[in-house]
């Protein structure tokens, strides 16, 4: 039975293209996955969140997991690598997972050996799935040979500890093989607000609050800049400052994060990517009569 969420559109595989300056920016996605409601929007009571994320039978939502690649003329960048196809069958299956990142770029015209860039904005496995595949021998391999991956040490060190909180969101095999090969660079720098330049044009900042180093990633071309802003806002039915998910490990921190956020990107008007928005991948954020963050989709 498809998920109520499903629509005409659920299942393209290419989820949008704008140009940002003078860089390419494509969107595509490892497919849809499900988790439950009342997790992703913490205290907010579901008579409220459903009216903007409709729930199945068992209070699942639909979930994106959006990977965005940039041309900037020099580099092409991914960021983010979704869920991969490593996960047990049992959470496959409580998932409901799609696995459709290398379909996915196969649609937009994209080879995995062309990347050279790759950032994690933290590394739950739902961001950083297929950095790595495992061979036909059972080797875990990087998926995108010719890339620097960029994560930070906080993630790995906090992944590491294995916490009854959160282990099951860190999967060592789309990380660990990548640093002891030194494929991946860990970033360093606990402070708010903290800027590490990846390549001209793309940046990271840390937004703390889901984890203590979540970051975003900014895109900035010919005085434009887009951010893809990760699970801070996982998706557009989040963007009133204090719908916080349950997931969130700081949620008192996320909240001043986001507002921090809001201070530049509305009314710079910053074209903002979402992680987990399937249907609406991207937008300017407004502020509606009532005071409200509300999205303008790229085209309306």
């Amino acid at each position: 039975m498809p998920h109520p969420a499903e629509g005409p559109h659920t299942h393209d595989l290419v989820r949008g293209r704008t140009m940002v300056g003078d860089f390419e920016l494509t969107i595509c996605t490892d497919g849809t996955y499900v988790l439950d409601g009342g997790a992703m929007f913490g205290v907010v009571p579901k008579p409220m969140w459903e009216k903007r994320a409709p729930a199945d039978d068992k209070n699942r939502i639909l979930l994106g997991a959006n990977t965005v690649i940039v041309r900037t003329g020099k580099h092409t960048v991914a960021i983010e690598t979704g869920l991969g196809n490593k996960l047990s069958p049992k959470l496959r299956e409580i998932y409901k997972t799609s696995e459709l990142l290398p379909k996915s770029l196969e649609a937009a015209g994209v080879q995995p050996d062309e990347i050279d860039i790759v950032i994690n904005s933290h590394l739950h496995f739902d961001h950083c799935g297929w950095n790595t595949v495992r061979s036909e021998s059972g080797q875990v391999v990087p998926m995108f040979p010719n890339a620097r991956y960029f994560a930070h040490q906080g993630e790995v060190e906090h992944g590491h500890r294995q916490l009854e909180r959160d282990r099951i969101s860190y999967i060592s095999d789309n990380y660990d093989p990548l640093i002891a090969s030194g494929q991946m660079t860990l970033l360093d720098g606990n402070t708010p607000g903290k800027v590490f330049e990846i390549v001209p044009g793309i940046t990271c900042e840390l937004f703390p609050g889901h984890t203590a180093q979540l970051m975003a990633v900014h895109i900035d071309s010919a005085g434009k800049r887009a951010t893809y802003i990760s699970d801070l806002f996982p998706t557009s039915a989040h963007l009133d400052a204090t719908w916080v998910m349950g997931y969130d490990l700081y949620p008192l921190t996320c909240i001043e994060e986001r507002k921090r956020f809001y201070r530049r990107a509305i009314p710079e008007q910053w074209l903002v990517l979402f992680t987990h928005d399937h249907d609406h991948p991207m937008g300017t954020i407004q502020v509606n009569e009532k005071g409200k963050p509300t999205l303008r989709p790229i085209g309306e």
